[in-house]
């Protein structure tokens, strides 16, 4: 029986959801209005408001029709990991929308930006509230430690495939090594991240938690040779044009190799909290 639950929209938690909805309407339709940039940040923004504006609808859609509590998986840990990631993503746009596509007579990309760093600051607020609620309900995975840094792994990896070009790796199969790499961790990130949230894991013949290990060790040796490779391949004998414009292509490569490195890192420290986990902690 589907119900009526005013807490939902009156609690703290609610009430910075309607916030953020509304928020992020006013930000996207502000965007809108000055039309569309042939760029994938611009691409990469826009996505960022439009999916926040979607999932935080509908989480206050399901939570006032208490729709929620009929879900075959753990809504506190959905709603706590979503939040995470939108302020991940808000961060990300909040950044890149006025570095590339504000002036100082760009009145509504300025306010665009504006609300979207407000945006950022109600889902981090959101985060605060829900990682300090008192009843601990935030035990799933997704609130996790290992569950965070797949849910940064995989934000990450979409900020590499944001900036990266087929024109960048066809002609090198070094670099084509390296968008193996991206594209390889990112799938098997997901597919954890799916499997852990669906309560899935206990169907395999196998410890899943070890599985999980040996994809960690794998995935952070390779993110290792792509942090080697991809700047060694990129920037040989290729300086930065003189002509290079504001959203320059030998930049994208810039951003590239700084998101390789800060993955390696994510996915080094993931295995190390991960081997500890099952083979120190639990044999205790």
């Amino acid at each position: 029986m589907i119900g009526v639950d005013l807490r939902a929209l009156t609690q703290p938690v609610g009430i910075m959801r309607i916030m953020a909805t509304i928020l992020t309407c006013l930000c996207f339709s502000l965007v809108a209005t000055v039309g569309h940039v042939s760029s994938p940040y611009w691409v990469w923004c826009m996505f960022t408001w439009c999916f926040c504006f979607f999932f935080t609808l509908l989480i206050l859609i399901l939570e006032f029709t208490t729709v929620n509590t009929k879900l075959p998986f753990a809504w506190d840990d959905f709603t706590t990991a979503l939040a995470m990631l939108a302020s991940l993503m808000y961060l990300s746009a909040s950044i890149m929308y006025p570095v590339f596509f504000t002036c100082s007579t760009c009145h509504r990309q300025i306010g665009a930006s504006v609300v979207s760093w407000v945006c950022f600051g109600v889902y981090a607020g959101e985060v605060a509230l829900t990682r300090l609620h008192p009843s601990g309900q935030n035990s799933g995975f997704l609130s996790s430690l290992p569950g965070i840094m797949k849910m940064l792994e995989t934000f990450l990896a979409c900020l590499i495939f944001t900036s990266l070009e087929i024109s960048q790796f066809s002609g090198s199969p070094g670099l084509q090594w390296c968008v193996a790499v991206y594209c390889l961790c990112f799938i098997f990130a997901i597919l954890i991240i799916l499997l852990s949230t669906g309560r899935l894991t206990s169907f395999f013949p196998f410890p899943f938690d070890k599985l999980v290990i040996v994809y960690n060790i794998l995935a952070a040796v390779m993110y290792m040779t792509a942090m080697v490779i991809w700047p060694l391949y990129s920037f040989r004998a290729n300086k930065r044009p003189s002509t290079c414009g504001h959203i320059c292509p030998w930049d994208k490569l810039v951003v590239v190799t700084f998101m390789t490195i800060l993955n390696a890192i994510v996915y080094t420290l993931d295995t190390a909290y991960s081997i500890r986990l099952v083979f120190c902690v639990r044999d205790q």
